[in-house]
């Protein structure tokens, strides 16, 4: 290289030094080939920052982006490589329907599918696949059509039923049976005779979890006292993850999941009752146990239920067996 001639290029005032670009999206492949998608499009986003991106860079890019649910940004990529005429044309449109499909864009899926048949665009071979992709559209659209009208038409929910008095009179079977009613309304009308259940001391600790995770899932902006256990929290659920998400229930499941990875009949038995007693105990896990006693607890447990004599930490199996109660709805 000539002295004094320029080893890299700049972009908006960043510099960019050769191969940068090339590094940046052969990591992205790589993390694409191992499943790592949100990796995957940190790094595409990054490289197309400095590149327009070639067919291939762009269709990988799409397909992570679909991987993620990143469907809005996956649409913006595909009509990009549409609009370059990729080789892999109809690949692509597939591709590009699919995502429309999922953000319920069905009238530009039958519209876009009806033209390419109308022009032609669709070899003889291929007609067959992208017939049944438009049924499919129309069934799909068709059932959401079906469900909003069936939750518009049940969305007229009894308050009556839900006030606390009322509410605690009921069995916790028929608690339950109301409150899984629930699951496909705005539950916004009766927010605060939900927060009076969950708040209430007498009221079941699995039918307050169970009201609570509703709460989570229809992110409902209130300020929720809960107590069990002894324990005692106040919890937003619009920004409250779901006992699946919550942070020990990760841990321990990774931890039973190392541990069994040999067993697959004894992980599947952990991993069911794991489930089950983080509802119960939502929003507070485990509570004080150390989330390697309560895997190992687990596991023990589990064993034991097989027939295997365990050496077993008898409080914390103990405190499984009270939460396997109240899954039951049983008091204790």
């Amino acid at each position: 290289m000539k002295r004094g001639q320029k080893k890299y290029t700049t972009f908006e005032n960043v510099v960019i030094f050769p191969g940068t670009v090339e590094k940046l999206i052969a990591r992205a492949h790589e993390y694409v080939e191992n499943y790592q998608y949100d990796l995957a499009n940190n790094s595409f986003e990054e490289a197309l920052k400095y590149t327009e991106g070639d067919e291939v860079t762009l269709s990988v890019y799409a397909y992570s982006l679909y991987e993620t649910k990143s469907f809005e940004r996956a649409k913006e990529v595909c009509e990009r490589l549409l609009s370059i005429g990729p080789t892999m044309y109809l690949e692509v449109m597939e591709l590009y329907l699919t995502i429309c499909m999922q953000l319920k864009q069905y009238k530009q899926v039958e519209s876009i599918i009806t033209s390419l048949l109308e022009e032609g665009a669709i070899p003889q071979e291929q007609i067959d696949k992208f017939e049944r992709l438009k049924d499919i559209n129309a069934n799909i659209a068709d059932n959401a059509k079906k469900q909003e009208d069936i939750t518009t038409s049940v969305n007229e929910i009894d308050g009556d039923l839900f006030k606390l008095e009322k509410f605690m009179s009921l069995s916790p079977n028929k608690q339950l049976t109301l409150v899984h009613e629930l699951t496909t309304m705005n539950i916004r009308p009766i927010v605060q005779h939900l927060k009076a259940i969950v708040e209430n001391a007498e009221t079941h600790p699995f039918i307050k979890s169970i009201v609570l995770i509703l709460l989570v899932e229809q992110q409902v902006d209130v300020n929720v006292k809960i107590s069990k256990f002894n324990q005692e929290k106040y919890v937003n659920p619009s920004v409250l993850e779901l006992p699946t998400k919550m942070p020990q229930f990760l841990t321990v499941s990774k931890m039973i999941s190392d541990k069994l990875e040999k067993e697959p009949s004894t992980l599947e038995m952990v991993e069911y009752l794991l489930s089950k007693h983080a509802i119960v105990t939502y929003p507070f896990e485990w509570l004080h146990y150390e989330s390697e006693d309560v895997a190992l607890s687990y596991i023990d447990l589990v064993r034991t239920m097989f027939g295997s004599v365990q050496e077993m930490d008898d409080e914390l199996v103990e405190f499984l067996q009270i939460l396997e109660k109240l899954t039951e709805l049983q008091e204790v």
